[in-house]
């Protein structure tokens, strides 16, 4: 065990977990800039999702009971969302989206100091089709949500992947259980549609407004960090009809990675993490594809090797 004054820095990994640990010290800043603070439980998200064939039916009775039925569905919903020949998949409405993929990293620090990371996806079995349901997968986010309240983070997500989940969750009379009920005064509770809040960090406003915004894959690659690797947001809806919900979710766990990752950046850049501290984030999240890769996930394989060949 290593520990550097105010600082300290200690490290503890233990393969046998899905889970690995690391103390780090967290320097606190009155004058900290784009992020105003980590809070003890966080959650770097992605999430993936596709045009959905009930909205077809329900708004344009599109029949979508065989497989070619779904396909024109699909194509009815890019239509009405103003496909051309340049762009075929146009961004949709999320409305008329359905969620097929969640994954994060979660962040949790103890009274003790020690950080801890786990991947979580959303299904967790891709073989299970009661798991693979967006109804199910929304209950699970929902639900969690609910019962640990932790800080979101997101690239692009309060223009997109929060708001899915509202839309969503309403499409199948959801309740939140409580983590959308907002506070009437900011220190009274978890807010997470406050533009000013600290339960909400979005990335991708923080780092460029309109067409100054880069792209997720433009600034984690010019980052050092994996951007898109293989496939790419375009490719989601053709790997569903094909039914390969697996490498959907491999995709997202990419993402979710990588969103990690480039809040770790922002964050030392903010002042919120020492350089000790964001070097043991590194060495945490590594631990942590290693951990997964040993326990079967070997995507990770690839991505581990990316970030070994690009990190500075």
């Amino acid at each position: 065990m290593i520990a550097i004054n105010q600082l300290s820095k200690e490290i503890e990994v233990n393969p046998a977990s899905s889970k690995t640990g690391i103390y780090i010290g967290v320097k606190k800043s009155h004058h900290c800039v784009v992020i105003k603070t980590i809070l003890p439980k966080l959650f770097a998200f992605d999430i993936e999702w596709i045009p959905d064939p009930e909205a077809a039916r329900r708004l344009y009775g599109v029949d979508i009971s065989t497989q070619q039925g779904i396909e024109n569905a699909f194509h009815k919903l890019w239509a009405e969302g103003g496909a051309t020949e340049e762009i075929p998949k146009p961004f949709l409405k999320l409305t008329v989206s359905r969620i097929v993929s969640l994954c994060g990293i979660y962040r949790e620090v103890d009274h003790s100091g020690q950080v801890t990371l786990k991947l979580v996806s959303l299904p967790s079995d891709t073989s299970n089709p009661e798991l693979c349901n967006e109804k199910a997968i929304l209950q699970g986010i929902n639900r969690s949500l609910s019962d640990r309240h932790p800080q979101l983070v997101g690239f692009n997500s309060a223009r997109s992947d929060l708001p899915i989940i509202v839309n969503r969750s309403v499409v199948h009379g959801l309740s939140s259980y409580g983590w959308a009920q907002r506070p009437e005064k900011p220190w009274e509770g978890a807010d997470y549609f406050s533009t000013h809040g600290d339960y909400h960090v979005d990335l991708g406003p923080l780092l460029g407004w309109g067409y100054q915004m880069p792209t997720l894959h433009e600034i984690a690659t010019t980052s050092g960090i994996p951007g898109k690797i293989d496939v790419s947001g375009a490719s989601v809806a053709d790997l569903w009809l094909k039914g390969d919900i697996e490498a959907i979710v491999n995709y997202n766990e990419y993402d979710a990675f990588t969103t990690y990752l480039l809040w770790a950046r922002v964050a030392h850049f903010s002042g919120l993490l020492t350089q000790e501290a964001y070097d043991s984030e590194m060495v945490l999240a590594e631990a942590l594809l290693q951990t997964e890769i040993s326990n079967g996930k070997a995507h990770l394989e690839h991505y581990l090797k990316v970030w070994k060949e690009i990190r500075f």
